[in-house]
């Protein structure tokens, strides 16, 4: 049944491939082969798998799916990843976007996912940070200023917002908080800069919080609830979407791409409360939550309205990601252990 958990790493891995019919019309309308930049990340094999999966006509026909490649570029310090890749039809590169030898080198395509990107351990590393996140869109899009580009970018861009207001839009002004952020704008600005100087047809895709039970948001909650931790509820509202949903929605956004750019908020249509989240996980595991902390009357949102208009709704509400999530946490799921630090209010990461 499709609102059954996934109960293993091969089931949940193909769940979150699962093409769909909106999927396979974005790839008819965005014909020709498709490159993942920075596929070596939490939400790259999947989406490769994803492209190669709805081209193999899984999600309806394709024009020349069969025929079309699907090119995975990473540094790919996990050959277990690229292996798995290479044995459903996907064809890994190794480079280094931010080396210009290597981005010259990379295959045409006219069609990009551009995932690559660094968060965490910018306060430690900032310079390593603004290379990952800005010097190597400079080489990646000048490589591929003919081709359409997907640009993953994060709600991060933009400032706090009262819970109140449902969140942050596309129209309003970024102001970042911290390096991370502020390289993230540089990105965007990038890819800006060189749809309106070269043409290059772009898609800015903001993503808040993609839970694939391996991690996330929500699975940060359950491990603290699991393990009778106190969880934090001064960010006290957050927006989750599944990744499954978030990959399907950043190919759809091919089809969007557009000069000067379409830019997008992605995440799941809910406003969650913290507190909530936890006691219903609570209630799942058969815990009973600890908090700290008090809700403050802002947190890091975004409003969906434009996702909601142009892009095909998220299949997995909120509701049943929680309920994936406590199954998972409770069987003793792997865990990527890499928390979302969502609870961050000053952008330092």
């Amino acid at each position: 049944m499709r609102d059954a958990a996934p109960r293993t790493d091969a089931e949940l891995e193909a769940r979150l491939s699962e093409p769909s019919p909106a999927v396979a019309a974005a790839l008819a309308a965005a014909p020709g082969d498709v490159v993942v930049l920075g596929a070596g990340g939490k939400m790259g094999p999947t989406l490769a798998r994803l492209v190669r999966r709805a081209l193999d006509g899984e999600a309806g026909p394709v024009p020349d799916g069969r025929t079309r490649r699907v090119l995975a570029v990473s540094r790919w310090h996990d050959e277990g990843a690229e292996r798995a890749l290479a044995d459903v039809g996907v064809e890994t590169v190794r480079a280094d976007l931010t080396v210009r030898r290597d981005v010259e080198q990379l295959p045409d395509a006219p069609n990009v996912i551009y995932m690559a990107g660094q968060k965490f351990g910018t306060r430690g590393d900032p310079s390593t940070t603004w290379a990952m996140n800005v010097v190597a869109p400079v080489l990646c899009a000048e490589r591929y200023a003919s081709s359409r580009v997907v640009a993953f970018s994060t709600g991060n861009v933009y400032p706090l917002t009262p819970v109140a207001r449902g969140g942050a839009r596309e129209s309003d002004p970024v102001t970042p908080a911290g390096e991370y952020a502020a390289s993230c704008v540089g990105r965007e600005r990038v890819f800006e800069h060189f749809s309106r100087a070269r043409g290059t047809r772009v898609a800015i895709f903001r993503l808040n919080y993609a839970v694939d039970l391996r991690y996330g948001v929500l699975v940060d909650l359950a491990l603290r609830v699991r393990r009778g931790e106190p969880v934090d509820v001064t960010m006290g509202h957050v927006n989750v979407i599944w990744q499954g949903d978030a990959n399907r929605a950043a190919v759809e956004c091919l089809a969007h791409a557009a000069a000067p750019p379409f830019v997008v908020n992605v995440t799941g249509p809910e406003v969650l409360s913290v507190r909530e989240a936890a006691q219903e996980l609570g209630r799942l595991l058969e815990r009973e939550p600890a908090f700290t902390g008090a809700e403050a009357p802002d947190a890091l949102l975004s409003d969906t309205a434009r996702m909601r208009e142009r892009l095909a709704p998220p299949e997995v509400p909120a509701a049943q990601l929680l309920r994936w999530v406590a199954h998972w946490v409770a069987h003793g799921g792997t865990q990527l252990g890499k928390p979302t630090k969502f609870e961050v209010r000053d952008g330092s990461y």
